[in-house]
């Protein structure tokens, strides 16, 4: 065996021995969740290159109204990827139906094992999406800034008509 075999071999051992002792009877999708992340990185890391390469400007910060506005198009996209009924059939590899969550919202639990699981479990959170939706949403006002603040403004108007409507069944229910 050479040197390089037993010092992976010997890391291997050590990965699964940490990742045993953090898990303890839960089965978490840790290696999913490091691809996940490295994608993450990587996208992020291309993007700043990309931008560095071509001389892109990139802003030492938003205006307050991009983040505003990025703010409520960020939560209405990752609650219409993770939980409204019309998306589902995107999420079906990866979870399984549980019941209604509310108004026009599904709950589902992620399923499988690994890679399966951890991708389950961030289409499936609008919170673990967020993430990746707000990235994309700030890397489309560097690249695309006119395009995605069209987007944003549409999403921003539907989080905003959504409020108004769960307000007026609200004041219908109190005032009854």
């Amino acid at each position: 065996m050479t040197a390089l075999t037993t010092a992976r071999d010997r890391l291997t051992g050590l990965v699964r021995s940490q990742q045993r002792r953090y898990e303890g009877d839960k089965d978490l999708p840790l290696r999913g969740y490091a691809i996940t992340l490295t994608v993450y990185s990587s996208v992020v890391g291309s993007l700043a290159g990309i931008a560095w390469l071509t001389g892109r400007e990139v802003p030492d910060s938003l205006p307050v109204k991009d983040v505003a506005m990025s703010a409520l198009a960020t939560e209405k996209l990752s609650r219409l990827l993770t939980k409204d009924p019309v998306t589902s059939p995107l999420r079906v590899p990866f979870a399984s139906y549980e019941g209604t969550a509310g108004p026009a919202e599904l709950e589902e639990q992620a399923r499988g094992n690994g890679a399966r699981k951890s991708l389950g479990e961030l289409i499936t959170c609008p919170f673990c999406a967020s993430v990746w939706i707000a990235t994309g949403f700030t890397a489309g006002l560097v690249y695309l800034p006119k395009t995605t603040r069209l987007a944003v403004g549409t999403l921003a108007a539907l989080a905003a008509a959504d409020m108004l409507q769960f307000t007026r069944a609200w004041l219908l229910k109190v005032s009854s």
